[in-house]
């Protein structure tokens, strides 16, 4: 759903599994919300501090 967020997390070599335990959740949910595109706010910002990235970056909607 956020084609920039994948690209940071493989550039950065991060696993989905990483980034659900740095989240605090499974990894199963972690694919479920980059899916769905349904984070909550604390968990936008977390990413936010990650990748270090602006929001419109990170969070850029495919058309």
């Amino acid at each position: 759903m956020f084609p920039n967020l994948e690209i940071e997390q493989a550039r950065n070599g991060h696993s989905n599994k990483y980034i659900a335990e740095k989240l605090g959740m499974s990894q199963q949910e972690y694919c479920l919300r980059k899916e769905s595109g349904k984070f909550l706010m604390s968990e936008i910002m977390a990413l936010l501090q990650i990748y270090n990235k602006p929001f419109e970056y990170l969070f850029w909607l495919e058309e």
